[in-house]
């Protein structure tokens, strides 16, 4: 099965415009997430979906592939899917372009799980310990089947606790990592399809998935994603990338 990852990176941001060409460690944002994903043993190919020439000509650069994208495009997965139009893929990877310390074995993961079961789309989460950053809005949480398969995604801590102060012998909330694997059948099917109510309401374009009764699998994972969303967390992010190249890991 042919296996593309795809890097959404659009110039407008309400935080922080043009954080693609962000410099983190004397390397631009989106290399650091190309270079990253570019040690995935399974992805067939990579390239940057943008709807800006300059961030293209940044990864051009750098040696890597860019595709023009509309400026439009409600959501990353539109974006994916336009640059994907003329390319031929069997599985398609969303990757996030503000995490410079993406790991390629989570991407290796996630492919691995699409090849052995039939969901049209896997995502990945991570435990979230602490009940205070569950009730963070910027922190999107997941509640999953028994099986894995994803029942709803929110802004909102879920599930709720009746008892205040009751303990659980496991994890009860799980933070979504904004990776997305897709089926390219279910992709094109996904970006015919109208922003839904709970995908405004919630602003999770996953949400779009499940309310067109598209199965989601989630992959738990103990990564702990580091992204750049505002200029406070590129100190975070230039720490963590130089004790990883300390280490020798990459």
């Amino acid at each position: 099965m042919r296996t593309v990852g795809v890097i959404p990176a659009r110039w407008s941001s309400s935080r922080l415009p043009g954080k693609a060409l962000l410099e983190i460690c004397g390397k631009p944002l989106v290399q650091w997430v190309y270079e990253g994903c570019r040690r995935a043993a399974s992805l067939d190919d990579l390239l940057v979906a943008t709807d800006d020439r300059r961030i293209a000509a940044a990864v051009a650069g750098f040696g890597g592939q860019a595709v023009l994208t509309d400026s439009g495009h409600p959501s990353g997965t539109d974006r994916v899917a336009e640059a994907l139009a003329a390319r031929p893929a069997d599985l398609v990877v969303n990757i996030q372009g503000d995490e410079p310390l993406i790991e390629p074995e989570l991407i290796d993961q996630l492919v691995a799980m699409a090849r052995r079961t039939g969901w049209d789309m896997v995502t990945a989460a991570a435990p979230l310990p602490d009940p205070a950053e569950a009730a963070k809005p910027s922190i999107c949480k997941v509640v999953m089947r028994g099986d894995g398969r994803a029942l709803y995604f929110s802004r909102q801590p879920i599930p709720a606790v009746r008892d205040a102060g009751r303990q659980f012998d496991e994890p009860l909330y799980w933070r979504h990592i904004g990776i997305y694997l897709y089926r390219r059948p279910f992709l094109e099917r996904l970006v015919r399809e109208p922003p839904c109510l709970l995908e405004q309401a919630e602003c999770l374009e996953q949400l779009r998935a499940l309310h067109i009764g598209g199965s989601i699998g989630v992959l738990r994972t103990h990564y702990a994603a580091l992204g750049v969303d505002t200029p406070e967390d590129v100190p975070m992010v230039e720490h963590a990338l130089r004790l990883r190249t300390a280490a020798g890991e990459g």
